[in-house]
């Protein structure tokens, strides 16, 4: 019996809570697992004016492959010419070996004797084939009933997300996600739930981008004999920070702008001239480009609003273009508040730790087996409830009775 009760003694411990929650560098806890404080201080940010979110790679983390699973798939597409090159850099990580093989590439370009040399195509050839396998684990189907259970879990929980956050007060402003991520959830999601977004693309069949966009409002008529409007409560503003797997060139353009957001069949081929960032420390010049500067300046303007907060979750702090704007913005906005979700074992990676300003919030730890700083965990446990009206529920209702009548229950992309 003895061992019996220690062995349950060491589960409970192994599933114990953990939850800390800093405030500069004041734990709010007090080395109590408090979850309902953290849930009161996050309710109160989530009624600041303006909200704002920037998610990294892990909101999506199972659906899209990590960067390690990515260079195991890349192996497997190489000849025998390319793994003789990739063998000589393998060990480092995919963001290294892409900023190897471009620089090469650039060097090999511009020296005549060796443009056209077997070294320079076996380069070229080596980044088109990391960049199509990326591209590939990327453009995937997309759907409350599409993929493998975890990709049908990230849709859900995304689905969780924008439930939870369109539908705040009507004097507050409308919710900005930021996302450093070039799939399409968010779009997808934001589609099947029927919520009215803002990604700065406008048009008919062809949508082209418009920085200009994301200064307009969605409004409706509240009375036909007189003309006054009210924004739309059901209203999203996304800022893709890293370009999307559906953005492309389109030369002879009726626009300012060269950028155009086509429809991707799940599964189809890398298009020619397609708009993504690579993940590799070159992003950084790259984001000096259109429309990058512009998504860069809306990202500080938001930021350098009063009564301002950010919630920052999945995301790295690897993008040095990034972090510096999330620097600038606390030394010059003092009634900005930022929230990390941080992953305690890469707290170290995270200058805003170690800074004793109150208003910076890291939030991390264990919630018995449930890690505190997922987004699943983020959606379903943190985010303040906000009551739908009457009328978004009567038209839930009645798509989910048309989605039955005519046998609509697949969903995929």
């Amino acid at each position: 019996m003895s061992n019996q009760t220690n062995d349950k003694t060491q589960e409970n411990k192994s599933k114990a809570t953990t939850i800390y929650c800093f405030q500069g560098t004041e734990d709010l806890l007090g080395n109590k697992d408090n979850k309902d404080k953290i849930k009161a201080v996050l309710f109160d940010l989530f009624n600041i004016k303006n909200v704002n979110f920037l998610f990294g790679a892990g909101t999506s983390n199972g659906a899209i492959p990590t960067m390690r699973d990515l260079q195991k798939c890349v192996t497997e597409t190489l000849n025998d010419d390319e793994k003789k090159n990739f063998e000589k850099i393998k060990e480092r990580n995919l963001e290294e070996i892409l900023e190897i093989l471009y620089s090469g590439k650039t060097y090999l370009k511009n020296n005549p004797q060796y443009k056209e040399s077997s070294e320079f195509n076996t380069l070229e050839s080596l980044i088109e084939k990391i960049e199509k396998t990326i591209f590939k684990k990327i453009n995937i189907e997309i759907g409350i009933n599409c993929g493998s259970d975890v990709q049908k879990e990230v849709f859900k929980n995304y689905m969780k997300f924008y439930k939870k956050v369109t539908y705040r007060n009507k004097d507050l402003n409308r919710v900005n996600v930021f996302t450093t991520n070039n799939d399409l959830f968010n779009e997808y999601v934001l589609d099947y739930l029927n919520i009215d977004y803002n990604n700065g693309f406008g048009g008919g069949l062809k949508r082209s981008f418009n920085p200009a966009r994301f200064e307009y409002i969605f409004a409706k008529k509240m009375d036909e004999g007189i003309e006054k409007y009210e924004p739309l409560n059901h209203m999203i503003y996304l800022y893709k920070l890293h370009g999307s797997i559906n953005w492309v060139e389109a030369k002879n353009h009726n626009s300012f702008f060269d950028i155009e957001e086509i429809y991707l069949k799940p599964g189809e081929q890398k298009p020619e001239k397609t708009l993504l960032i690579y993940p590799t420390p070159l992003k950084e010049g790259k984001s000096l480009t259109s429309p990058y500067t512009d998504l860069i300046r809306e990202f500080q303007k938001k930021l350098s609003l009063p009564n301002s907060v950010l919630f920052i979750i999945g995301y790295s702090f690897s993008d040095e273009h990034i972090n510096t704007i999330i620097y600038r913005a606390l030394a010059s906005n003092n009634s900005l508040s930022v929230v990390v979700f941080a992953d305690k074992d890469k707290l170290a990676r995270i200058p805003l730790f170690s800074i004793n300003d109150k208003r910076i919030y890291v939030i991390y730890g264990k919630d018995e087996d449930k890690t505190i700083h997922y987004f699943n965990y983020f959606v379903n446990e943190l985010i303040p409830e906000h009551k739908q009206n009457e009328e978004d529920e009567i038209y839930k209702k009645f798509a989910s009775l048309a989605n039955g009548a005519t046998g609509d229950k697949n969903d995929c992309g």
